[in-house]
């Protein structure tokens, strides 16, 4: 009874907030078993108390709030996912409670052990021995078929972000190798065209030089009249150079051409591309086919983390959002 009037609460809270209907609950069905657990229990302890109304509202905060604290932490250590986060409220702990929220539920729970509690105790005890046990059965029944679709689906919902994030992270690797032969190429490149210049910048003075000696030669052939033939000789010898020069000139110039085509890329560029789109389409079709029990929960829990995967779910919540 009492998990039921929180889900209605919950509703109620979520549609004054967002102005729509947002099934607040961890199960599918019209059901917060933790409110069930919290009011149960404070009922049953508490009731005693129920005529010292600051005892009352001191022990009934501290009980719900250890209730809410334990409950959140061991749906989070279970399914690695934190279903609700006070931790942008001031006196928190863990994110899991909080002062101002601790207040306003010491305040629910001395209202309900002394008003609503016994007008519900009261309606209760018209049901007939035998239909209350049927209809505990069954709602029992009901119960745990629910808690077991919603657990395979969360469970679902995780293999999902693992399984994107692992898409995600193999994307960034392709993406990294990818930039980084890019970058390797282009620094080759620029090295290769810096000493591609030096080495022409020496040719051409190389042969500028050798572009002197024959007049220089001349100069000494005149003074060298008694030595003709040698002279000569000497002197064709030495106007061959410049053509040699010339030559080896050439082959310097078709060197970078070689040494570009010898810069082939490291890795194969368009095998990269084509797993690139693989991995793009799969994660944008499990983004796209998401379970109805997943997209339930990120709904009725706008502030769910996953402590895991973190990113790829605030991306989904936004896809939802969407």
């Amino acid at each position: 009874m009492y998990g039921f009037l929180g889900w209605c609460t919950e509703v109620a809270y979520a549609a004054v907030k967002e102005g729509k209907f947002v099934n607040r609950g961890f199960l599918n069905g019209p059901i917060c078993p933790v409110y069930g657990i919290g009011v149960g229990v404070v009922v049953q302890f508490l009731t005693p108390f129920e005529e010292n109304l600051i005892l009352l509202y001191i022990t009934s905060t501290l009980l719900v709030t250890a209730i809410e604290g334990i409950t959140g932490y061991l749906l989070e250590k279970i399914f690695h996912n934190k279903w609700w986060d006070y931790s942008n409220q001031p006196l928190n702990i863990g994110g899991y409670v909080c002062l101002i929220f601790s207040l306003i539920w010491g305040v629910f729970c001395v209202l309900i052990v002394k008003v609503i509690h016994p007008l519900i105790h009261k309606a209760l005890t018209l049901i007939p021995l035998v239909v209350g046990i049927i209809i505990m059965a069954a709602l029992a029944i009901a119960l745990f078929a629910d808690l077991y679709v919603t657990a395979s689906g969360i469970l679902k919902m995780n293999r999902r972000l693992e399984a994107m994030e692992k898409i995600a992270s193999e994307l960034k690797d392709l993406s990294n190798k990818v930039g980084e032969n890019i970058y390797e190429n282009v620094m080759e490149g620029k090295e290769f065209q810096e000493e591609k210049k030096e080495q022409l910048s020496n040719a051409k003075e190389e042969f500028k030089e050798r572009l002197e000696e024959p007049k220089a030669i001349v100069d000494g052939f005149k003074e060298r009249l008694e030595e003709p033939k040698a002279i000569v000789d000497g002197f064709k010898e030495r106007l061959e150079e410049p053509k040699t020069i010339v030559d080896g000139l050439k082959e310097r110039l078709e060197e970078p051409k070689a040494r570009v085509g010898e810069m082939a890329p490291k890795i194969n560029i368009e095998e990269m591309k084509v797993r690139m789109e693989e991995l793009k389409a799969r994660y944008e079709e499990m983004a796209e086919n998401r379970t109805k029990v997943g997209e339930r929960l990120v709904k009725a829990f706008p502030r769910m983390q996953s402590g895991q995967h973190k990113e790829i779910l605030e991306e989904l919540k936004e896809r939802i959002r969407k």
